[in-house]
């Protein structure tokens, strides 16, 4: 079995986990819909980072997309309608921003997304009149192909949406990776003078994935306004781009199932932590990741690779 299929496969087991998981567990559910939203997020850094380039302001635009739920959810709640605004939105967003950065590598361009971030946590939290400041902005319940939705149902069909989302993205960053756009990522971070050379421009390249994974991180701030149905500033804040480049060295960037195994983890251990040890669940987090940068180089998806490659052996 290929590689391909065996990731299509894995994709689907893990749809099934989790689907089980919010059946045994009801309150799972909600913590899994913030898990996958936070993966569609992380893929759009995966892209980045082959590249490598690490973006530690990339909650700017998983707040845009928050942002456009909250405030056009009160005249127009359908979710076939606020995903798209959401998205394209972020994508603008990130075009304008994009053409700015994409000039820059390294930690020029990590700190430069930082500081359009944190530009932009600011400015929402001074604007109390529009944006309610760090109150935040309740987000009314949306319909889903027209059908007004509430209580359990509400979370299925929002954890539902984000599970598709995930398959989908999921299935486009894979085919992104292996054209030859995704191929000219990986010079970008090994010999980027050689494309100019060849007459491909690096920071055209480098645009082309930086919007993308804007687009990504809108459609999971939508998600995350959908699910929570309450915005704030915090999610545009460092701490939130940290969590992102957090879940994405956790799970892996080898593969598009790393990013979601590792916000899957990163909430679960997250929860439970809090719950355990209420005050020290920070220090259990930053060990977890300890050990993997120790242990397991590749994150969640490198070990799970490097299993699959000894079955294929044997």
């Amino acid at each position: 079995m290929t590689l391909r299929r065996t990731e299509i496969l894995l994709a689907l087991l893990l749809a099934a986990a989790l689907i089980l998981a919010a059946l045994s567990t009801p309150w799972l559910r909600f913590v899994l819909t913030i898990a996958l939203a936070k993966g569609v997020a992380v893929l759009g850094i995966l892209l980045l980072l082959r590249a490598g380039q690490v973006s530690f302001g990339h909650a700017l635009y998983v707040a845009l997309g928050a942002y456009a739920v909250a405030f056009l959810a009160p005249s127009m709640p359908e979710a076939s309608l606020l995903l798209p605004a959401a998205a394209a939105l972020a994508g603008a967003v990130g075009l304008l921003v994009g053409l700015f950065v994409s000039r820059y590598r390294e930690i020029f361009f990590g700190m430069l997304n930082l500081a359009l971030s944190m530009v932009f946590y600011s400015v929402l939290e001074k604007l109390y009149h529009i944006t309610k400041g760090t109150d935040g902005i309740r987000v009314p319940a949306i319909t889903v192909l027209g059908q007004p939705l509430e209580g359990a149902t509400y979370g299925w069909a929002v954890f539902g949406i984000a599970l598709a989302l995930a398959f989908l993205f999921g299935l486009f960053v894979r085919a992104y990776l292996a054209s030859p756009m995704g191929q000219a990522l990986a010079a970008i971070k090994t010999r980027e003078t050689r494309l100019d050379f060849m007459g491909v421009s690096p920071r055209q390249i480098l645009l082309s994935a930086y919007v993308l994974s804007a687009v990504m991180a809108g459609c999971a701030g939508a998600l995350i306004a959908m699910a929570t149905r309450h915005v704030t500033p915090l999610l545009a804040y460092w701490t939130a781009s940290g969590e992102l480049v957090f879940i994405a060295v956790l799970g892996g960037a080898g593969g598009v199932l790393g990013p979601f195994l590792g916000a899957i983890t990163f909430e679960l251990v997250r929860v439970y932590a809090a719950a355990t040890v209420a005050d020290a669940w920070q220090m259990i987090l930053g060990t977890v990741l300890l050990l993997v940068i120790l242990f397991a180089r590749g994150g969640i998806w490198g070990l799970v690779a490097s299993w699959l490659g000894r079955r294929r052996a044997a």
